[in-house]
Protein backbone atom coordinates (compact mmCIF):
# COMPACT_ATOMS: atom_id res chain seq x y z
CA UNK A 1 0.00 0.00 0.00
CA UNK A 2 1.17 3.53 -0.79
CA UNK A 3 -0.04 6.58 1.14
CA UNK A 4 0.64 10.27 0.55
CA UNK A 5 0.37 13.51 2.51
CA UNK A 6 0.95 16.87 0.83
CA UNK A 7 1.46 20.28 2.41
CA UNK A 8 3.17 23.62 2.03
CA UNK A 9 6.60 23.35 3.67
CA UNK A 10 7.70 26.96 3.36
CA UNK A 11 7.13 29.91 1.03
CA UNK A 12 8.98 28.31 -1.87
CA UNK A 13 8.62 24.56 -1.41
CA UNK A 14 5.96 21.89 -1.07
CA UNK A 15 6.32 18.60 0.75
CA UNK A 16 5.03 15.19 -0.31
CA UNK A 17 5.28 12.41 2.27
CA UNK A 18 5.04 8.93 0.75
CA UNK A 19 4.39 5.87 2.89
CA UNK A 20 5.46 2.52 1.42
CA UNK A 21 3.82 -0.11 3.63
CA UNK A 22 4.95 -3.67 3.06
CA UNK A 23 2.63 -6.68 3.24
CA UNK A 24 3.11 -9.07 6.14
CA UNK A 25 4.08 -12.59 5.22
CA UNK A 26 5.57 -11.64 1.83
CA UNK A 27 9.23 -11.87 0.91
CA UNK A 28 9.28 -8.64 -1.10
CA UNK A 29 7.19 -5.71 -2.30
CA UNK A 30 7.47 -3.48 -5.37
CA UNK A 31 5.99 0.02 -5.47
CA UNK A 32 5.77 2.45 -8.39
CA UNK A 33 5.01 6.17 -8.27
CA UNK A 34 4.42 8.28 -11.38
CA UNK A 35 3.95 12.03 -10.97
CA UNK A 36 2.84 14.30 -13.82
CA UNK A 37 3.58 17.95 -13.03
CA UNK A 38 1.65 20.44 -15.17
CA UNK A 39 3.43 23.81 -15.36
CA UNK A 40 1.78 26.85 -17.02
CA UNK A 41 3.47 27.68 -20.31
CA UNK A 42 3.77 31.33 -19.25
CA UNK A 43 6.39 30.40 -16.62
CA UNK A 44 8.88 29.57 -19.37
CA UNK A 45 9.94 26.24 -17.88
CA UNK A 46 10.88 23.71 -20.57
CA UNK A 47 13.36 20.98 -21.44
CA UNK A 48 15.88 23.48 -22.80
CA UNK A 49 16.28 25.51 -19.59
CA UNK A 50 15.16 23.01 -16.94
CA UNK A 51 16.80 19.64 -17.39
CA UNK A 52 17.41 16.67 -15.16
CA UNK A 53 20.24 18.34 -13.21
CA UNK A 54 18.10 21.36 -12.37
CA UNK A 55 15.17 19.20 -11.30
CA UNK A 56 17.24 16.98 -9.00
CA UNK A 57 18.83 20.10 -7.48
CA UNK A 58 15.33 21.33 -6.64
CA UNK A 59 14.26 18.02 -5.07
CA UNK A 60 15.31 17.02 -1.58
CA UNK A 61 14.38 13.55 -0.33
CA UNK A 62 14.72 12.00 3.10
CA UNK A 63 14.01 8.30 3.56
CA UNK A 64 13.23 6.90 6.99
CA UNK A 65 11.74 3.82 8.57
CA UNK A 66 8.07 4.05 9.48
CA UNK A 67 7.89 4.58 13.23
CA UNK A 68 6.36 1.58 15.03
CA UNK A 69 2.75 2.42 15.93
CA UNK A 70 1.69 2.39 19.59
CA UNK A 71 -1.19 4.04 21.40
CA UNK A 72 -0.31 6.32 24.29
CA UNK A 73 -1.95 4.10 26.89
CA UNK A 74 -0.11 1.08 25.43
CA UNK A 75 3.26 2.75 26.03
CA UNK A 76 2.20 3.63 29.56
CA UNK A 77 1.77 -0.05 30.53
CA UNK A 78 4.61 -1.55 32.58
CA UNK A 79 5.08 -4.46 30.17
CA UNK A 80 5.02 -2.39 26.98
CA UNK A 81 7.80 -3.22 24.54
CA UNK A 82 9.25 0.33 24.38
CA UNK A 83 9.48 0.60 28.19
CA UNK A 84 10.81 -2.90 28.86
CA UNK A 85 13.34 -2.73 26.00
CA UNK A 86 14.73 0.57 27.25
CA UNK A 87 14.80 -0.59 30.88
CA UNK A 88 16.63 -3.80 29.95
CA UNK A 89 19.17 -1.87 27.84
CA UNK A 90 19.86 0.54 30.71
CA UNK A 91 20.28 -2.26 33.28
CA UNK A 92 22.62 -4.13 30.93
CA UNK A 93 24.65 -0.97 30.40
CA UNK A 94 24.99 -0.56 34.15
CA UNK A 95 26.54 -4.03 34.42
CA UNK A 96 28.74 -4.02 31.32
CA UNK A 97 29.63 -0.81 29.52
CA UNK A 98 30.83 -2.33 26.27
CA UNK A 99 30.44 -0.50 22.96
CA UNK A 100 27.61 -2.83 21.94
CA UNK A 101 25.80 -2.15 25.23
CA UNK A 102 26.17 1.59 24.70
CA UNK A 103 24.85 1.29 21.14
CA UNK A 104 21.87 -0.74 22.34
CA UNK A 105 21.10 1.82 25.07
CA UNK A 106 21.30 4.73 22.63
CA UNK A 107 19.14 2.91 20.07
CA UNK A 108 16.35 2.05 22.50
CA UNK A 109 16.48 5.52 24.05
CA UNK A 110 15.98 7.22 20.70
CA UNK A 111 13.34 4.71 19.61
CA UNK A 112 11.36 5.29 22.80
CA UNK A 113 11.32 9.06 22.24
CA UNK A 114 10.44 8.66 18.54
CA UNK A 115 7.59 6.24 19.31
CA UNK A 116 6.29 8.59 22.00
CA UNK A 117 6.36 11.52 19.58
CA UNK A 118 4.41 9.56 16.97
CA UNK A 119 1.79 8.30 19.43
CA UNK A 120 1.16 11.68 21.11
CA UNK A 121 0.87 13.32 17.67
CA UNK A 122 -1.70 10.75 16.56
CA UNK A 123 -3.71 11.16 19.78
CA UNK A 124 -3.62 14.94 19.46
CA UNK A 125 -4.80 14.78 15.84
CA UNK A 126 -7.63 12.43 16.82
CA UNK A 127 -8.90 14.81 19.52
CA UNK A 128 -8.79 17.76 17.13
CA UNK A 129 -10.58 15.81 14.39
CA UNK A 130 -13.67 14.99 16.49
CA UNK A 131 -14.65 18.64 17.01
CA UNK A 132 -17.13 17.92 19.79
CA UNK A 133 -15.78 18.53 23.27
CA UNK A 134 -18.60 16.59 24.87
CA UNK A 135 -17.33 13.55 22.97
CA UNK A 136 -13.71 14.66 23.34
CA UNK A 137 -13.82 14.98 27.11
CA UNK A 138 -12.86 11.37 27.84
CA UNK A 139 -10.23 11.52 25.09
CA UNK A 140 -8.64 14.52 26.80
CA UNK A 141 -8.67 12.72 30.17
CA UNK A 142 -7.07 9.64 28.59
CA UNK A 143 -4.52 11.87 26.82
CA UNK A 144 -3.44 13.67 29.99
CA UNK A 145 -3.36 10.52 32.14
CA UNK A 146 -1.35 8.56 29.56
CA UNK A 147 1.15 11.38 28.96
CA UNK A 148 1.74 11.88 32.68
CA UNK A 149 2.19 8.13 33.22
CA UNK A 150 4.65 7.70 30.36
CA UNK A 151 6.70 10.71 31.45
CA UNK A 152 6.76 9.58 35.06
CA UNK A 153 7.88 6.03 34.26
CA UNK A 154 10.45 7.25 31.76
CA UNK A 155 11.95 9.81 34.15
CA UNK A 156 12.07 7.31 37.00
CA UNK A 157 14.41 5.14 34.91
CA UNK A 158 17.05 7.88 35.04
CA UNK A 159 17.93 6.58 38.52
CA UNK A 160 19.28 3.40 36.92
CA UNK A 161 22.16 5.24 35.25
CA UNK A 162 22.50 8.15 37.69
CA UNK A 163 25.50 6.53 39.38
CA UNK A 164 29.24 7.40 39.43
CA UNK A 165 30.21 4.40 37.28
CA UNK A 166 28.19 5.61 34.30
CA UNK A 167 29.87 8.32 32.15
CA UNK A 168 28.33 11.78 31.99
CA UNK A 169 27.87 11.44 28.22
CA UNK A 170 25.55 8.48 28.75
CA UNK A 171 23.42 10.42 31.23
CA UNK A 172 23.41 13.42 28.87
CA UNK A 173 21.80 11.28 26.16
CA UNK A 174 18.94 10.52 28.52
CA UNK A 175 18.45 14.19 29.39
CA UNK A 176 18.36 15.12 25.70
CA UNK A 177 15.56 12.61 25.11
CA UNK A 178 13.77 13.86 28.21
CA UNK A 179 13.96 17.46 26.94
CA UNK A 180 12.73 16.39 23.52
CA UNK A 181 9.72 14.54 24.96
CA UNK A 182 8.83 17.49 27.19
CA UNK A 183 8.95 19.81 24.17
CA UNK A 184 6.75 17.43 22.13
CA UNK A 185 4.17 17.33 24.93
CA UNK A 186 4.02 21.14 25.00
CA UNK A 187 3.68 21.43 21.21
CA UNK A 188 0.92 18.83 20.82
CA UNK A 189 -1.01 19.97 23.91
CA UNK A 190 -0.96 23.61 22.82
CA UNK A 191 -2.36 22.53 19.45
CA UNK A 192 -5.31 20.92 21.23
CA UNK A 193 -5.85 24.06 23.32
CA UNK A 194 -5.84 26.22 20.18
CA UNK A 195 -8.42 23.88 18.69
CA UNK A 196 -10.59 24.22 21.80
CA UNK A 197 -10.32 28.01 21.62
CA UNK A 198 -11.69 27.89 18.07
CA UNK A 199 -14.84 26.04 19.18
CA UNK A 200 -18.05 27.38 20.62
CA UNK A 201 -17.41 27.79 24.35
CA UNK A 202 -19.21 25.52 26.82
CA UNK A 203 -18.54 23.79 30.13
CA UNK A 204 -16.80 20.84 28.45
CA UNK A 205 -14.45 23.24 26.65
CA UNK A 206 -13.61 25.03 29.89
CA UNK A 207 -12.91 21.74 31.68
CA UNK A 208 -10.71 20.33 28.88
CA UNK A 209 -8.83 23.59 28.48
CA UNK A 210 -8.06 23.79 32.19
CA UNK A 211 -6.87 20.17 32.37
CA UNK A 212 -4.59 20.65 29.38
CA UNK A 213 -3.31 23.99 30.68
CA UNK A 214 -2.31 22.30 33.94
CA UNK A 215 -0.30 19.76 31.94
CA UNK A 216 1.45 22.54 29.96
CA UNK A 217 2.26 24.58 33.07
CA UNK A 218 3.57 21.46 34.79
CA UNK A 219 5.97 20.76 31.92
CA UNK A 220 7.09 24.40 31.90
CA UNK A 221 8.00 24.18 35.59
CA UNK A 222 9.75 20.87 35.00
CA UNK A 223 11.84 22.29 32.12
CA UNK A 224 12.74 25.30 34.22
CA UNK A 225 13.87 23.05 37.09
CA UNK A 226 16.00 20.91 34.75
CA UNK A 227 17.52 23.85 32.90
CA UNK A 228 15.93 22.94 29.57
CA UNK A 229 15.48 25.66 26.96
CA UNK A 230 12.32 27.80 27.08
CA UNK A 231 11.02 30.70 25.03
CA UNK A 232 11.92 34.12 26.48
CA UNK A 233 11.86 37.77 25.37
CA UNK A 234 15.49 37.52 24.25
CA UNK A 235 15.52 37.19 20.44
CA UNK A 236 19.06 35.79 20.33
CA UNK A 237 18.18 33.18 22.97
CA UNK A 238 15.08 32.14 21.01
CA UNK A 239 17.11 31.78 17.81
CA UNK A 240 19.52 29.45 19.59
CA UNK A 241 16.57 27.59 21.09
CA UNK A 242 15.01 26.93 17.68
CA UNK A 243 18.35 25.66 16.38
CA UNK A 244 18.81 23.47 19.47
CA UNK A 245 15.37 21.91 19.08
CA UNK A 246 16.09 21.20 15.43
CA UNK A 247 19.24 19.36 16.46
CA UNK A 248 17.28 17.48 19.11
CA UNK A 249 14.82 16.24 16.49
CA UNK A 250 17.64 15.06 14.23
CA UNK A 251 19.35 13.34 17.17
CA UNK A 252 16.20 11.46 18.21
CA UNK A 253 15.18 10.39 14.70
CA UNK A 254 18.68 9.44 13.55
CA UNK A 255 17.90 5.76 14.18
CA UNK A 256 14.99 5.94 11.72
CA UNK A 257 16.59 7.88 8.88
CA UNK A 258 18.25 5.90 6.11
CA UNK A 259 21.24 7.20 4.18
CA UNK A 260 21.07 6.80 0.41
CA UNK A 261 24.06 6.92 -1.92
CA UNK A 262 22.64 7.69 -5.35
CA UNK A 263 24.29 6.44 -8.52
CA UNK A 264 23.35 6.70 -12.19
CA UNK A 265 21.16 3.89 -13.41
CA UNK A 266 21.65 1.96 -16.65
CA UNK A 267 25.22 3.17 -17.28
CA UNK A 268 26.43 -0.14 -18.76
CA UNK A 269 23.39 -0.48 -21.05
CA UNK A 270 23.74 3.17 -22.11
CA UNK A 271 27.36 2.63 -23.15
CA UNK A 272 26.36 -0.54 -25.00
CA UNK A 273 23.71 1.36 -26.96
CA UNK A 274 26.16 4.15 -27.75
CA UNK A 275 28.71 1.60 -28.97
CA UNK A 276 26.06 0.07 -31.24
CA UNK A 277 25.30 3.56 -32.61
CA UNK A 278 28.98 4.11 -33.39
CA UNK A 279 29.16 0.68 -35.03
CA UNK A 280 26.14 1.36 -37.26
CA UNK A 281 27.67 4.68 -38.36
CA UNK A 282 30.99 2.97 -39.10
CA UNK A 283 29.26 0.23 -41.11
CA UNK A 284 27.59 2.91 -43.25
CA UNK A 285 30.88 4.77 -43.92
CA UNK A 286 32.79 1.57 -44.67
CA UNK A 287 30.05 0.29 -46.99
CA UNK A 288 30.02 3.57 -48.97
CA UNK A 289 33.83 3.53 -49.31
CA UNK A 290 33.88 -0.13 -50.36
CA UNK A 291 31.08 0.20 -52.95
CA UNK A 292 32.55 3.42 -54.42
CA UNK A 293 36.06 1.99 -54.61
CA UNK A 294 34.78 -1.18 -56.28
CA UNK A 295 32.98 0.86 -58.95
CA UNK A 296 35.36 3.79 -59.59
CA UNK A 297 38.77 2.46 -58.64
CA UNK A 298 41.32 3.40 -56.02
CA UNK A 299 41.95 7.14 -56.47
CA UNK A 300 39.25 9.02 -58.35
CA UNK A 301 37.21 12.17 -57.82
CA UNK A 302 33.94 10.26 -57.26
CA UNK A 303 35.69 8.18 -54.57
CA UNK A 304 37.07 11.30 -52.94
CA UNK A 305 33.62 12.96 -52.85
CA UNK A 306 31.95 9.78 -51.63
CA UNK A 307 34.43 9.44 -48.74
CA UNK A 308 33.90 13.06 -47.65
CA UNK A 309 30.09 12.74 -47.81
CA UNK A 310 30.12 9.38 -45.98
CA UNK A 311 32.30 10.86 -43.23
CA UNK A 312 29.84 13.76 -42.80
CA UNK A 313 26.84 11.44 -42.74
CA UNK A 314 28.60 8.99 -40.42
CA UNK A 315 28.74 11.55 -37.59
CA UNK A 316 25.12 12.55 -38.17
CA UNK A 317 24.00 8.92 -38.16
CA UNK A 318 25.96 8.32 -34.97
CA UNK A 319 24.31 11.28 -33.21
CA UNK A 320 20.85 10.31 -34.45
CA UNK A 321 21.30 6.73 -33.27
CA UNK A 322 22.60 7.93 -29.90
CA UNK A 323 19.50 10.13 -29.55
CA UNK A 324 17.23 7.23 -30.55
CA UNK A 325 18.83 4.82 -28.11
CA UNK A 326 18.90 7.43 -25.34
CA UNK A 327 15.17 7.97 -25.84
CA UNK A 328 14.51 4.24 -25.58
CA UNK A 329 16.83 4.01 -22.60
CA UNK A 330 14.93 6.76 -20.81
CA UNK A 331 11.68 4.87 -21.16
CA UNK A 332 13.02 1.60 -19.78
CA UNK A 333 15.62 2.77 -17.26
CA UNK A 334 15.88 5.44 -14.58
CA UNK A 335 18.28 8.31 -14.00
CA UNK A 336 19.43 7.39 -10.50
CA UNK A 337 19.33 4.41 -8.21
CA UNK A 338 20.13 4.03 -4.51
CA UNK A 339 20.42 1.01 -2.26
CA UNK A 340 18.45 1.20 1.01
CA UNK A 341 20.65 -0.07 3.81
CA UNK A 342 20.16 -0.28 7.55
CA UNK A 343 23.58 -0.63 9.08
CA UNK A 344 25.30 -2.95 6.63
CA UNK A 345 22.16 -4.85 5.67
CA UNK A 346 20.52 -4.24 2.29
CA UNK A 347 16.74 -3.95 2.67
CA UNK A 348 15.67 -2.39 -0.63
CA UNK A 349 16.35 -0.17 -3.62
CA UNK A 350 14.98 3.11 -4.97
CA UNK A 351 15.12 4.28 -8.59
CA UNK A 352 13.99 7.62 -9.99
CA UNK A 353 13.70 9.25 -13.40
CA UNK A 354 12.65 12.61 -14.83
CA UNK A 355 11.64 13.80 -18.30
CA UNK A 356 9.52 16.33 -20.13
CA UNK A 357 6.78 14.63 -22.13
CA UNK A 358 4.19 15.68 -24.71
CA UNK A 359 0.45 15.65 -24.03
CA UNK A 360 -0.12 12.74 -26.42
CA UNK A 361 1.89 10.51 -24.04
CA UNK A 362 -0.47 11.20 -21.13
CA UNK A 363 -2.59 8.28 -19.88
CA UNK A 364 -6.30 8.93 -20.35
CA UNK A 365 -6.91 8.91 -16.57
CA UNK A 366 -4.34 11.67 -16.04
CA UNK A 367 -5.68 13.74 -18.90
CA UNK A 368 -9.23 13.46 -17.53
CA UNK A 369 -8.14 14.54 -14.05
CA UNK A 370 -6.28 17.57 -15.43
CA UNK A 371 -9.25 18.61 -17.57
CA UNK A 372 -11.66 18.14 -14.66
CA UNK A 373 -9.61 20.62 -12.61
CA UNK A 374 -9.99 23.37 -15.22
CA UNK A 375 -11.61 26.52 -13.89
CA UNK A 376 -13.41 27.17 -17.20
CA UNK A 377 -14.36 24.94 -20.11
CA UNK A 378 -11.43 24.01 -22.33
CA UNK A 379 -8.93 25.66 -19.96
CA UNK A 380 -6.45 22.87 -20.50
CA UNK A 381 -6.47 23.49 -24.26
CA UNK A 382 -6.09 27.26 -23.82
CA UNK A 383 -3.16 27.22 -21.37
CA UNK A 384 -1.05 24.44 -22.95
CA UNK A 385 0.85 23.29 -19.89
CA UNK A 386 4.38 21.98 -20.05
CA UNK A 387 4.34 18.46 -18.61
CA UNK A 388 7.08 16.96 -16.45
CA UNK A 389 7.05 13.26 -15.57
CA UNK A 390 8.79 12.10 -12.40
CA UNK A 391 9.02 8.33 -11.95
CA UNK A 392 9.98 6.35 -8.85
CA UNK A 393 10.28 2.64 -8.19
CA UNK A 394 10.79 1.21 -4.70
CA UNK A 395 11.69 -2.44 -4.10
CA UNK A 396 11.69 -3.73 -0.52
CA UNK A 397 13.12 -6.95 0.95
CA UNK A 398 10.53 -7.62 3.65
CA UNK A 399 12.49 -10.44 5.27
CA UNK A 400 15.59 -8.28 5.76
CA UNK A 401 13.45 -5.34 6.95
CA UNK A 402 11.45 -7.27 9.54
CA UNK A 403 14.47 -9.11 10.95
CA UNK A 404 16.58 -5.99 11.36
CA UNK A 405 15.56 -4.63 14.77
CA UNK A 406 13.73 -5.37 18.00
CA UNK A 407 10.73 -3.35 16.86
CA UNK A 408 8.42 -4.50 14.03
CA UNK A 409 9.15 -2.42 10.93
CA UNK A 410 6.41 -2.30 8.32
CA UNK A 411 8.01 -0.15 5.61
CA UNK A 412 9.57 3.23 4.86
CA UNK A 413 8.50 6.84 4.52
CA UNK A 414 10.00 9.17 1.95
CA UNK A 415 9.67 12.90 2.53
CA UNK A 416 10.19 14.69 -0.78
CA UNK A 417 10.42 18.48 -0.93
CA UNK A 418 10.06 20.18 -4.28
CA UNK A 419 11.57 23.67 -4.30
CA UNK A 420 9.78 26.04 -6.69
CA UNK A 421 12.06 29.10 -6.65
CA UNK A 422 12.97 28.68 -10.32
CA UNK A 423 9.29 28.63 -11.27
CA UNK A 424 8.82 32.19 -9.99
CA UNK A 425 11.45 33.83 -12.21
CA UNK A 426 9.01 34.76 -15.00
CA UNK A 427 5.95 35.37 -12.89
CA UNK A 428 4.23 38.76 -12.87
CA UNK A 429 4.04 40.98 -9.78
CA UNK A 430 2.45 39.12 -6.85
CA UNK A 431 -0.43 41.62 -6.77
CA UNK A 432 -2.23 43.30 -9.66
CA UNK A 433 -4.47 46.40 -9.36
CA UNK A 434 -8.11 46.17 -10.40
CA UNK A 435 -10.21 49.33 -10.72
CA UNK A 436 -13.88 49.21 -9.79
CA UNK A 437 -16.72 51.65 -9.21
CA UNK A 438 -17.49 52.04 -5.51
CA UNK A 439 -20.99 52.44 -4.07
CA UNK A 440 -20.53 56.22 -3.75
CA UNK A 441 -19.55 56.54 -7.44
CA UNK A 442 -15.80 56.90 -6.88
CA UNK A 443 -13.17 54.75 -8.55
CA UNK A 444 -11.63 52.25 -6.15
CA UNK A 445 -8.44 50.28 -6.78
CA UNK A 446 -8.22 46.81 -5.26
CA UNK A 447 -4.98 44.82 -5.12
CA UNK A 448 -5.55 41.16 -5.99
CA UNK A 449 -3.14 38.21 -5.87
CA UNK A 450 -1.84 37.15 -9.26
CA UNK A 451 -2.12 33.37 -8.89
CA UNK A 452 -0.50 30.59 -10.90
CA UNK A 453 -1.54 26.97 -10.53
CA UNK A 454 0.65 23.88 -10.77
CA UNK A 455 -1.27 20.63 -11.06
CA UNK A 456 0.37 17.41 -9.86
CA UNK A 457 -1.26 14.04 -10.61
CA UNK A 458 0.14 10.95 -8.89
CA UNK A 459 -0.34 7.35 -9.93
CA UNK A 460 0.46 4.75 -7.27
CA UNK A 461 0.92 1.14 -8.34
CA UNK A 462 1.30 -1.72 -5.88
CA UNK A 463 0.59 -5.31 -6.82
CA UNK A 464 -2.41 -5.15 -9.14
CA UNK A 465 -3.85 -2.00 -7.56
CA UNK A 466 -3.56 1.42 -9.22
CA UNK A 467 -4.64 4.69 -7.60
CA UNK A 468 -4.66 8.28 -8.88
CA UNK A 469 -4.40 11.38 -6.63
CA UNK A 470 -4.58 15.00 -7.83
CA UNK A 471 -3.11 18.03 -6.03
CA UNK A 472 -3.22 21.71 -7.02
CA UNK A 473 -0.49 24.12 -5.90
CA UNK A 474 -1.49 27.80 -5.81
CA UNK A 475 1.41 30.27 -5.81
CA UNK A 476 2.43 33.82 -6.62
CA UNK A 477 5.85 35.35 -7.18
CA UNK A 478 6.08 35.70 -3.39
CA UNK A 479 5.76 31.95 -2.96
CA UNK A 480 3.36 29.08 -2.32
CA UNK A 481 -0.12 29.97 -1.06
CA UNK A 482 -1.69 26.54 -0.63
CA UNK A 483 -1.59 22.86 -1.57
CA UNK A 484 -5.04 21.30 -2.00
CA UNK A 485 -6.16 17.84 -3.01
CA UNK A 486 -8.90 17.77 -5.63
Amino acid sequence: MISIQAKKHDNYSVEFKFGFNCNEGRKSDDFSVNAWIFVPNSLGVNADNYGKKQFYRDVKSNVRLITPVYLLHEIAQDDSLPLTSLRNAMELLLKSQTSSDLDSYEYHLKMFAAIFKSSIRNHSQHIRSVGNMEADKYLVDDYVASVETVLRKFREMYRIIDVPTVPEKVRAYFRLCDEFMSHVVAVQTIRIVKHIDSLKKNEDCAYAREVLSVLIRGEQKYKESRGYGMVTDDCEHNRRLVYHRGMLKKFIESELYIRLDKKRDGVAVEQLYYSIAAGIAMIFATAVAWITQTRYGNITWPLFVALVVSYMLKDRIKDLMRYYFAHRLGNKYYDNKAVITIGKKRVGEIKEGFDFISSDRLPSEVKNLREAAAGIDEEANIIEDKIMLYRKRVSMDNVALSSNDDYPMCGINEIMRLHLNRFTLKMDNPEVPIDTLDSDGSIKTVLVDKIYYLNVVFNFIHDSESEFRHFKIAMTRDGVLSVDEL
